[in-house]
């Protein structure tokens, strides 16, 4: 780019001191109507110097980021980028006042990208934790946080980036935008969710498109195991919560439906020698205080029918469905990642097969990683609750798009088509 992109004290001083007024036919008025104006203005009252012109490298990035920002649901990114590259000029040849109209528009360009980028438009991620959804944040902040950057041009990159895996389906989106005219489906919508992810931190990924759990630290996927999710009657619903503790020799607690559909139909057609030979057993209710009651008193065909509800769990053992242990986080859906003595299913390729929560391949690693050291448990003691050193946050997201190990991308069939939302429920909030 030609632009000298640098300004002598000197001559910012008049640009921001106003005392050569811009001629009404440039554009120099553009970034006083822009939606950060007002926070832009006081930002540069306040700084007394420039934020992008002392940075050709910074103005460089940032012009990049808004040339490709359609990928990001930012429509106005690219004409953002040729108003400043006009102004720009217009400041190259002297032009009274485009020197300040370049700055306030750089920086109300990117306070726009940046909030863009955290917006949660209409994704459909629930947020078990409140604390885990994106907060937009304000101009201040955006332009606090880069005038305070030791690298601003570095900070732009990683601002634009989010995460790892943001960065990667970003990068490949414009180069299919540029050979394509438009991403495929796919490659957008994994897009749109991968950049709720976190930028930083340890945190558990479950990708429910290909059936994998990572563990991610800072940005790396430091170790994967394959899971089984909900079946596409039953699906895993996109998730976001906070692991706390470890359950060791836990219950399984049957839903009401299995309850209905399977233990009662099954008791009905084999009897109760079959219900007791799993180790099930009823209880009064669903309170902390319920009591064990004998399966005889129920009416199990009452049951079948749904005319009544029973809660029934499965007492800790070989046989358990959650086997050995369990990793819950508080969420109205029931949701939790657990172990099972079922491991057939995970040489399946597609491994769609549960009520909704989260198969473990090998639960004691993740456990392990969690704990940071043997999850073992320390008695026999059932629903025996162990915390974990730190919280971590766990992520159900859908990415049928994904960055692979050998730096291509991986494809997953879209199994629960939520490919298939309309093109107007991906992009971000304009």
């Amino acid at each position: 780019m030609p632009h000298r992109l640098f300004l002598g004290a000197a001559l910012w001083a008049v640009a921001l001191g106003g005392a050569v007024p811009a001629p009404a036919a440039t554009a120099a008025t553009t970034s006083d109507r822009m939606p950060a104006a007002s926070a832009v203005a006081r930002f540069y009252e306040a700084r007394q110097q420039p934020l992008w012109l002392q940075s050709p490298d910074a103005v460089r990035t940032l012009l990049e980021a808004l040339r490709t920002a359609d990928v990001d649901g930012f429509g106005q990114g690219p004409e953002l980028a040729s108003r400043i590259e006009r102004v720009l000029g217009e400041a190259d040849v002297g032009m009274p006042g485009a020197a300040r109209e370049a700055e306030r528009l750089m920086s109300n360009a990117f306070v726009l990208h940046a909030q863009a980028l955290k917006w949660p438009g209409s994704n459909s991620m629930i947020y078990a934790d409140p604390s885990l959804a994106p907060r937009v944040p304000s101009p201040a902040e955006v332009l606090e946080r880069a005038a305070a950057a030791p690298d601003l041009a570095d900070y732009v990159r990683r601002t634009v980036d989010v995460n790892p895996i943001h960065a990667a389906l970003r990068d490949a989106a414009i180069r299919d935008m540029r050979l394509l005219g438009t991403p495929p489906r796919a490659l957008k919508a994994s897009l749109e969710r991968s950049r709720l992810l976190p930028s930083d931190g340890r945190f558990v990924l479950v990708d429910i498109a290909s059936q994998q759990l990572m563990m991610i630290e800072d940005g790396r996927v430091v170790d994967q195991m394959k899971v089984v999710v909900g079946k596409p009657g039953m699906k895993t619903p996109l998730l976001a919560g906070t692991l706390r503790q470890a359950t060791f020799n836990p219950y399984w607690n049957v839903p009401v439906d299995l309850a209905a559909s399977n233990i009662a139909q099954n008791v009905l057609k084999n009897g109760l020698g079959w219900f007791k030979a799993r180790d099930y057993e009823v209880l009064t209710g669903w309170t902390a205080d319920a009591t064990v009651v004998d399966p005889a008193s129920i009416d199990w065909q009452a049951v079948a029918d749904g005319r009544i509800e029973a809660r029934v769990r499965q007492r800790p053992g070989r046989g358990n469905s959650m086997g050995a242990m369990k990793f819950e986080f508080p969420n109205d859906r029931g949701i939790y990642l657990h172990d099972t003595p079922d491991r057939q299913l995970f040489a399946e390729a597609e491994r769609t097969f549960s009520s909704g929560c989260v198969r473990l391949e090998d639960a004691s690693r993740l456990g392990r990683w969690l704990l940071g050291r043997e999850p073992v448990a320390e008695s026999s003691q059932p629903e025996l609750n162990v915390a974990l050193p730190t919280p971590v946050p766990v992520f159900l997201t859908y990415l049928t798009v994904r960055p692979g190990n050998d730096g291509t991308l991986a494809y997953a069939p879209d199994v629960y088509g939520l490919d298939a939302a309309p093109e107007s429920q991906l992009a971000a909030a304009q």
